[in-house]
């Protein structure tokens, strides 16, 4: 299985940063609920076509979060203007943290108003998926608040994990930063890149899988 494509053209280059959809697939705190299941409602044994089914949790894998997430009276996916998550973006590495992304490390970084940020992270290296991941905490939630940037994504199952009132993305939701989640960006250099990580149409839903990729 390719786990990380990059495809080269005349002009540009795409890298895929989406996690590969299975039952092994690493998933947020390894709860069997959140596995996807695939199987066969038809092959050429018992037809003249092949049909697969899935069945998955909308926040296993890559993903997109909306509001209604978190906040009962947030907005679904048919809301989400896409030229939000289909817009330039910058990759940042902080592969030298070591538990969370706070404030102070944020500030270090050139982040400007309207900007949609990808945050990498040793979550993309080691085998801590599911576990301790490297998360973005209530400080750097409230500091990119304040810059009003458009989006961020990250490369951990979730983008925290150790706040029982999920303030990163209350905060986020409330000031109408993007989530996006499960971001795979071992092979991805910081810099500036094109996104596309536009979510399946799902009206009413709160989350939705991704084909997320970047172009250079």
């Amino acid at each position: 299985m390719v786990e990380h494509m990059i495809i080269n053209t005349k002009d540009f280059k795409i890298f895929d940063i989406s996690m590969p959809i299975s039952y092994n697939m690493p998933v947020y705190k390894g709860l069997e609920y959140k596995r996807p299941i695939i199987s066969i409602d038809g092959d050429f044994s018992t037809g003249s076509s092949y049909e697969t089914r899935l069945e998955m949790n909308l926040h296993t894998g890559t993903h997109l979060d909306t509001p209604k997430h978190m906040i009962a009276e947030g907005y679904t996916l048919e809301e989400l203007e896409l030229n939000r998550v289909v817009t330039h973006c910058r990759v940042y590495d902080l592969t030298d943290l070591k538990d969370k992304i706070t404030d102070k490390d944020l500030m270090k970084l050139d982040i400007k108003e309207g900007d949609f940020i990808v945050l990498k992270t040793r979550n993309s290296f080691e085998e801590i998926l599911e576990k301790d991941f490297i998360y973005l905490d209530k400080s750097g939630a409230e500091y990119l608040t304040k810059l009003n940037i458009k989006g961020v994504g990250i490369d951990a199952l979730g983008i925290e994990r150790a706040q029982p009132d999920h303030e990163t993305h209350i905060n986020l939701f409330n000031s109408n930063i993007m989530i996006l989640e499960g971001l795979r960006l071992k092979d991805i250099v910081e810099g500036e890149y094109m996104l596309s990580a536009a979510p399946i149409y799902i009206p009413g839903a709160e989350a939705a899988p991704v084909r997320a990729y970047l172009i250079k």
